[in-house]
């Protein structure tokens, strides 16, 4: 029936466009290993979809995948809302051996692109260029177009990488070079910054979470372009990474930036190009003579690049920008102050100031406008992300009546640069341009910066808003903005929550449940119904796979010559369900062993609470419950308090401190009531991503050592 409702809206003079994509499982080696991927009509990315502004799109998507299911957004495309791709909030998942047709009118021209939305599927390869070719041609002119679409890949399972960010492992920093030490530290002149972050329990700051295996343009790390000395060239460049920022570089000099997310903009030149995650710019560029010029695309974190080589003859290479300073974090913050002055920077910032769209787009002038702050919050160490304090199962739902006006005021309080997505909408990006400041669909939110989007909610529906950066999106950092139709205009209110007659929206219009059955990858969901979960369901929002928190099943074991310790995890939102144990065989009688088995609950990066059972045979001790509190203190000290059922209490320090890359140094002690003192200090020294050396002396039972083994 929906199907031949959008068929009876297609005008009778359209051109059907039609593509047909095949997801499949394949051996693939972007990086040169060969590895399982996920393809289009074979390939990675899948292919270029063309069209004409106005034309009719009509693309069937056929699941070839064994035992999951998928979805394709059209990311920046404005569009029905049924037809927007995501799994279950606006578009029923594609089953196994299924076919979905979209179909829908072409209403926009310039640079856009698809991706999966189910799950870690983009990250695998399900990802492709867009182009959409104005009517009357494109302006400024150019003699040739190139589409490049930017992408990272790694060998490893994405259900892998998630699984080791949710568990905090610092292996990815090591591989790639940028794990912070006391001794990098002294190299670089910033041992009193290294302690001042650690005075101010901050982590180790990184502009990037994972260690990837190669960076791609066009699903290769290197390509060739065509083209011809004096040609002018409009380059599409698209980022379709899955968590990684990008500087794009061009032997030949400047780029003209002609279009920021698919709109045309004032051409201005800039010589370095920060992109983040979901952006697209149009930059045109003038090809030499006399050899073969890169363009470069170089990941923000400096582990690597990616080129495309166009010309002929001697080779005229790229620039990387410099290093990253991860030692001291005031450019960062300079940055955030004055962005007019950084987007010439060496390592620029987001080119924002300089852009200015070439028509206007004002809003009436008694527009009544709703401010709705958001905070970009999360904790690396953890791995939560999430908007307002509050993971997208904590709280899911923008309420908006269809017609208001919406001022987001986005603020950074992380040191990750976020790149902010809304499906379905245009937004003014207010950048002192007044009418004249850009239109676009993702903005680069920087380290302790803040943005300001304004638009009219006119499109009803329910619709994806959410960090671009995929694992990001996965750990809690999205939300629904659900627009309602059917009641009048209000005076707007000045913070989310609308008026209670709100609630009954979910009466009057907006997707219905029931799209089909949400599929989350044999994710369990533990404890009571969440209360963004609650709320999806009050507003009449299906979540689809957002509708639980990832889980994640991770250990340590230190196993050595004098004693073994370890701890067994399970987490699922702010819950960590704990295995401690501790045992023991030098310099004692008999083996002494002591196991606690407690429920965590995560309130703040720096609190904790868990209560639980702890199991001893110490003859001081015996089985009894615990309960008590984690506290994180200034220089990352980690400390405890606990009480017992049998009265008892014990207090206790923790403290690691990173040497060089690979090798930490530790310590920790404790005080009982009723078994007295205990303390230990060593050393470990990282071998692999699952192995470790250690020496230690512990107290109770000794020196010792052996390996740490890491699941």
């Amino acid at each position: 029936m929906a199907a031949l409702v959008l068929l009876s809206m297609q005008p009778a003079s359209a051109k059907v466009v039609e593509y047909d994509l095949t997801i499949a499982e394949s051996t693939v080696s972007p990086a040169g290993k060969p590895v399982t991927g996920l393809t289009i009509n074979g390939t990675i990315p899948g292919p270029v979809l063309e069209f004409t502004e106005g034309d009719w799109a009509r693309i069937r998507v056929h699941n070839k995948l064994p035992h999951h299911s998928t979805s394709t957004h059209w990311h920046g495309l404005l569009l029905p809302n049924a037809q927007d791709g995501v799994p279950e909030v606006t578009t029923p998942s594609i089953e196994p051996g299924t076919t979905h047709t979209f179909e829908f009118p072409l209403i926009q021209s310039g640079t856009y692109w698809y991706h999966s939305h189910t799950h870690l599927q983009e990250q695998q390869g399900i990802y492709g260029p867009i182009v959409i070719h104005p009517k009357g041609g494109a302006t400024p002119a150019a003699d040739r177009e190139q589409t490049l679409i930017i992408s990272d890949w790694t060998n490893e399972n994405p259900n892998e990488v998630l699984r080791s960010l949710l568990r905090g492992t610092e292996w990815y920093s090591l591989k790639k070079g940028t794990t912070q030490s006391l001794l990098g530290a002294w190299k670089a002149g910033a041992v009193g910054a290294f302690f001042e972050r650690e005075r101010t329990r901050m982590r180790p700051m990184d502009l990037s979470d994972i260690a990837y295996d190669a960076f791609l343009i066009n699903g290769r790390s290197s390509s060739t372009l065509t083209g011809n000395a004096g040609e002018k060239i409009r380059l599409r460049l698209i980022n379709g990474s899955a968590s990684t920022y990008s500087y794009i570089t061009s032997s030949t000099g400047p780029l003209t930036l002609v279009a920021a997310d698919g709109k045309p903009v004032k051409p201005v030149a800039v010589d370095r190009l920060l992109m983040a995650i979901g952006e697209t710019y149009d930059a045109i560029i003038t090809l030499p003579p006399g050899g073969q010029y890169e363009i470069r695309a170089t990941a923000q974190d400096g582990s690597g690049h990616a080129s495309a080589y166009i010309g002929t003859g001697p080779l005229h290479a790229a620039t990387d920008p410099p290093a990253p300073d991860l030692y001291h974090m005031d450019h960062m913050l300079d940055a955030a102050l004055d962005e007019a002055a950084a987007v010439r920077a060496p390592r620029p910032s987001a080119p924002y100031p300089l852009l200015r769209s070439t028509s206007a787009h004002p809003f009436p002038a008694k527009a009544k406008w709703r401010d709705i702050p958001l905070r970009l919050t999360g904790d690396m160490e953890r791995y939560v992300w999430s908007f307002n304090g509050k993971t997208m199962t904590e709280e899911s739902v923008i309420p908006v009546r269809k017609g208001e006006f919406l001022r987001l005021e986005l603020v950074n309080d992380t040191m990750m640069h976020h790149p902010i997505h809304l499906h379905g909408f245009y937004f003014r990006l207010v950048n002192g341009n007044g009418t004249r400041s850009p239109l676009k669909h993702t903005v680069d939110v920087p380290p302790m910066g803040r943005r300001t989007l304004e638009f009219q909610a006119n499109e009803v529906g329910d619709w994806m808003f959410h960090c671009h950066l995929l694992y990001h999106m996965m750990a809690g950092m999205s939300r629904v903005v659900s627009v309602k139709d059917g009641l009048e205009y209000s005076t707007p209110s000045n913070h989310v929550p609308l008026p209670p007659d709100m609630d009954a929206a979910a009466e009057h219009g907006g997707m219905a449940m029931g799209h089909g059955s949400s599929h989350h990858g044999g994710i369990p969901s533990f404890g009571p119904e969440k209360a963004g979960v609650r709320m999806a369901r009050d507003h009449g929002v299906n979540l689809g796979e957002h509708a639980v928190d990832p889980v994640g099943l991770w250990g340590m074991a230190s196993i050595q010559s004098h004693f073994t310790e370890g701890l067994l995890t399970m987490r699922q939102g702010r819950n960590d369900y704990n295995v401690l144990w501790e045992a023991g065989w030098q310099d004692v009688d008999d083996m002494e062993y002591e196991i606690d088995a407690v429920v965590e609950r995560y309130y703040t990066p720096n609190f904790r609470a868990f209560a639980g059972a702890r199991l001893t045979n110490d003859s001081d001790a015996e089985n009894r419950a615990i309960a008590g509190l984690r506290y994180r203190l200034p220089y990352l000290i980690h400390s405890y308090a606990a009480l017992d059922s049998q009265g008892d209490v014990r207090l206790g320090l923790a403290k690691s401190l990173q040497l060089t890359p690979r090798l930490s140094a530790f310590g920790k002690m404790e005080y009982d009531t009723g078994t007295d003192w205990e303390w230990a200090a060593g050393a470990e020294y990282v071998l692999t991503k699952a192995f470790s050396l250690t020496a230690e002396y512990h107290s109770d039972f000794g020196m010792g050592g052996g390996i740490i083994f890491r699941f």
